[in-house]
């Protein structure tokens, strides 16, 4: 992901797809994909990527400041090219909020059992957390050995008026304000691990989530040409992943992937 300006050509694009909208086959491959990386205990797998996020220590994530959005499709490009490591031309979906009734956990994460075995979207495995990085968030909670999901428990959905208020705003700022608002209010409505910065990227459904909050700022940027971050963190370095600035984040076709332009409308 270096800083060249250069992208591969239109045919190699890959389209991150709806959640509901992947085929058994996409499916299975996603879920051999997380399965892959779950087993691997170096720098290509799960833990070590998950742990990018929040513990262990140091802590990368960005979080309300105009770092948000570049920070976040950086750290997914990278989980995403870590999966194709293991089962190529996998990509990452997109959880569709408001695709259809009340909200809900997606059944392909929600299921406990895909094919008679283990769902591996269901729940991911919480590991490389040193007990005494835990112990000092003072939970009262024991280190968790897996994630869980409590839906609607903590806080209730966003309502999608907050998505369409993100896309009608006119700067960068406004945007990244009133999007977080979302993000943030999905992470406490799915509850359980999602709803600690610490351990959140261990669900299998934060990759989703985050997935949708990059595509709804891709939908935003097309309306919105040209309007990109504060120049002052253009060249910012988006650590902990080398080479990767915040100009280098603002092309999805240059990272390599896009969305279906049909699957536009939100409202």
């Amino acid at each position: 992901m270096a800083d060249n300006g250069a992208g591969p050509p239109p045919s190699a694009l890959r389209n991150r797809k709806k959640v509901d909208s992947l085929s058994a086959g996409e499916l299975a491959a996603l879920r051999s994909a997380f399965a892959a990386v779950y087993a691997i205990d170096d720098d290509r797998g799960f833990a070590y990527h998950a742990g990018i996020h929040g513990l262990p220590l140091p802590i990368w994530c960005q979080h309300h400041t105009p770092l948000f959005l570049p920070w976040h499709r950086a750290y997914l490009y990278h989980f995403e090219q870590a999966l194709q490591d293991q089962v190529p031309d996998v990509t990452l979906p997109w959880w569709d909020y408001y695709g259809g009734g009340d909200p809900a956990i997606p059944e392909a994460y929600a299921s406990q059992t895909a094919g008679g075995a283990p769902n591996t979207l269901f729940q991911g495995p919480v590991s490389g957390i040193p007990q005494a990085q835990w112990d000092r968030l003072q939970t009262g909670e024991p280190l968790p050995v897996a994630t869980s999901r409590a839906p609607g428990t903590l806080a209730p959905f966003p309502d999608r008026s907050l998505v369409q208020q993100a896309l009608e705003a006119p700067t960068f700022l406004d945007f990244s304000n009133f999007i977080e608002t979302v993000h943030d209010n999905v992470h406490v409505w799915v509850g359980g691990t999602m709803s600690e910065i610490p351990v959140a990227a261990f669900d299998p459904i934060f990759w989703a989530h985050h997935s949708m909050i990059d595509r709804l700022w891709y939908l935003w940027q097309l309306a919105h040409p040209g309007a990109d971050p504060p120049a002052g963190v253009m060249r910012t370095v988006l650590q902990p992943f080398p080479n990767t600035i915040v100009a280098s984040t603002l092309s999805i076709n240059a990272l390599g992937y896009e969305y279906a332009a049909a699957e536009v409308p939100v409202a």
